[in-house]
């Protein structure tokens, strides 16, 4: 997916959204897009932002105990 970014965006906050704080989503933007560490923590308007699939989390275990 694309994003474009609106005035004001901050990476890590559109990634935490986007992917509902999976871990390990934000290093995976960045890899995907090389290039935004070139630009100030607050990013411009209009920027493109690829958002790349990761695979779904899986759910925890959970122990019953009786």
């Amino acid at each position: 997916m694309i994003y474009r970014t609106k005035q004001g965006d901050v990476l890590d906050a559109v990634v935490f959204k986007y992917y509902e704080g999976q871990a390990g989503a934000l290093e995976q933007v960045l890899e995907a897009n090389r290039g935004l560490v070139k630009h100030d923590p607050i990013l411009p308007a209009g920027l493109a932002v690829v958002l790349p699939d990761l695979p779904k989390p899986r759910p925890k275990e959970c122990v019953t105990l009786w």
